[in-house]
């Protein structure tokens, strides 16, 4: 678990995590970007399969304002291959299967579904300017209006 509180106006921890497009990914490559990073609880589900619609259906309009959009959750390699082919999804989706990353960014929460409780992944966005800073950091996100809230971050 970590131990850092993150706040915004800190330097985003890096990290290293393969991707969907077969691909090594480490968040400091992207200086000079701005960076999205979407921490979400699992491929294929409802609000998981809206929350990515939405930033496909934004992806332009984003890429324009210089930033790039990677969607991180516990998920294999090969169920974000399903989940990008299902919902034509335009950007990269990263596996944190031992679970290093959503530590670094303390997304791991305590839920209760169906009676019992387990620790599963808390809906959250983290904004990172092109020097590796977080801008914005949104926690307990609700999907509904969530890229556009994003979308206007990025042009503030």
């Amino acid at each position: 678990m970590s131990n850092i509180i993150l706040e915004e106006g800190m330097l985003a921890p890096d990290f290293n995590l393969m991707g969907s497009d077969q691909k090594m990914h480490t968040l400091s490559d992207y200086r000079g970007k701005k960076v999205i990073l979407y921490f979400y609880p699992k491929d294929n589900t409802p609000g998981c399969s809206k929350e990515a619609e939405a930033f496909r259906d934004a992806f332009e309009e984003i890429s324009v304002q210089n930033a790039v959009i990677l969607g991180i959750s516990r998920d294999t390699l090969t169920a974000h291959d399903k989940f990008i082919t299902k919902y034509n999804l335009p950007f990269v989706l990263l596996s944190d299967r031992e679970e290093v990353v959503c530590n670094l960014y303390d997304v791991l929460k305590e839920k209760k579904m169906c009676g019992r409780v387990g620790i599963g992944i808390e809906r959250s966005t983290f904004l990172i300017n092109e020097e590796g800073m977080i801008t914005k950091i949104y926690r307990k996100v609700k999907v509904a209006g969530h890229v556009d809230e994003v979308k206007c971050q990025l042009n503030a």
